[in-house]
């Protein structure tokens, strides 16, 4: 990747344009987490009114979502930058709503972003008309969805299921573009296809019936962690060592937490705007499925995007496994109804990202770093972070009509 060892500075130019969207997604991610420790019962200042309602859309949106946009504006490459709409509305909708102007155009600017979204896949799938493209695209369908569903009905938890979809959606269209380097037969590939169809009908049917949608989505849920369980390299990349392990530890974990939320939705059979349940339903998908994805993908999404290497440590473990530990007492929580513990769990987890989010900063700050070599001084190459081996979740190499981030 270029810019890895900034020998000329492109990683550092590169980093300063983009450097505005990415505080804003870090203020989203920094507010979020604030409002979530409002909604665990700590007692800090709000900062402001609804603060703590803020708290999903936030994360999902204003942090993810930037995140997602700028990825995709960054992979596909184009000579006038309209990729950069999506992350760019995502950023700006997220900053409305924390300076706390009228929320609907805050909420409108989040759905601008998704609509942006979509039309990056589309641009996608006219150069590479692939199922995995078409499954990120519905995620992205599902973005947009969901922001239009919270700026009509103004209740997040009518527009969760959309969120969840956005980003399981997305998840599981990078892990279906991977699963071929096993090469699945076409009937295991049909199966998923046929998982991710009912898990997202059963999204668009919680808007007529919640019940019901409910418990299709659940059952999709489930159908989907089974198959990425069974067929995703990580299967075979935990038998290795370094930075192919750690992410493959990461993964499984990760669809063991998609199977958890598949079965708690089955079970609940309804959508609760809060509660226990909700916040068990909720949790097990973005903290247990999608955070841990995060975790696992970091070492290999940051050099793509910002050009800036981002090390594989062993310490990584140590947040990764506080946020399951923390998600495990969540849950423990909610099903039991003690409040301290679901505080606790609670607590944990928020202390897992920010944990990860400083020791990932100290890895690249450390990385960039100049050493001092036969000649003197010299920067400090790439190399310090071993890439996945052969087989491993990560980049693969640019095929004709292929969009991949440098």
């Amino acid at each position: 990747m270029e810019g890895l060892s900034d020998p000329t500075g492109l990683g550092s130019s590169r980093l300063l344009r983009r450097a505005p969207l990415l505080a804003a997604a870090l203020v989203a991610l920094l507010a979020g987490l604030w409002a979530g420790l409002l909604r665990l019962g700590i007692g800090l200042p709000p900062l402001r009114p609804q603060l703590a309602g803020l708290h999903g859309p936030l994360l999902v949106l204003g942090f993810l979502g930037t995140q997602i946009g700028l990825e995709r504006a960054v992979a596909l490459r184009r000579p006038i930058p309209w990729p950069y709409l999506a992350p760019t509305f995502a950023a700006a909708g997220a900053i409305w709503l924390l300076v706390g102007l009228p929320s609907s155009i805050g909420r409108l600017l989040l759905a601008l972003g998704g609509a942006a979204l979509c039309a990056v896949f589309i641009a996608v799938h006219r150069i590479d008309p692939t199922w995995h493209n078409a499954v990120m695209g519905l995620g992205a369908v599902a973005w947009m969805a969901g922001a239009i569903v919270w700026l009509v009905d103004d209740q997040v938890a009518r527009a969760m299921p959309f969120l969840a979809a956005f980003l399981v959606l997305t998840i599981v269209g990078e892990r279906l573009e991977l699963s071929r380097m096993r090469r699945p037969a076409p009937r295991a590939r049909s199966v998923l296809l046929l998982a991710i169809a009912l898990f997202a009908g059963g999204v668009v049917l919680t808007l007529s019936d919640p019940g019901l949608g409910v418990r299709v989505a659940g059952a999709g849920l489930l159908a989907q962690a089974a198959w990425l369980a069974h067929y995703d390299v990580a299967r075979r990349t935990i038998r290795m060592v370094g930075l192919t392990r750690y992410m493959a530890v990461a993964l499984l974990a990760a669809y063991w937490w998609l199977a958890v939320a598949g079965a708690l939705w089955l079970w609940a059979g309804e959508l609760p705007p809060a509660g226990s349940t909700y916040d068990a339903m909720v949790h097990t998908i973005f903290l247990g499925f999608v955070f841990s994805m995060v975790f696992a993908h970091a070492p290999v999404i940051v050099p793509a995007v910002l050009g800036v290497a981002l090390p594989y440590r062993r310490a990584m473990y140590a947040p990764l496994a506080l946020l399951h530990a923390g998600l495990a007492l969540r849950l423990f929580g909610d099903l039991q109804g003690d409040v301290a513990i679901w505080q606790w769990g609670g607590g944990l987890d928020e202390a897992a990202i920010l944990a990860f989010i400083g020791l990932a900063a100290w890895s690249a700050m450390k990385a960039r770093r100049p050493r001092l070599g036969a000649g003197g001084l010299e920067p400090r190459q790439s190399g310090a972070s071993p890439r996945p081996a052969a087989g491993a979740p990560g980049p693969q190499p640019p095929r004709r009509g292929h969009i991949r981030s440098r």
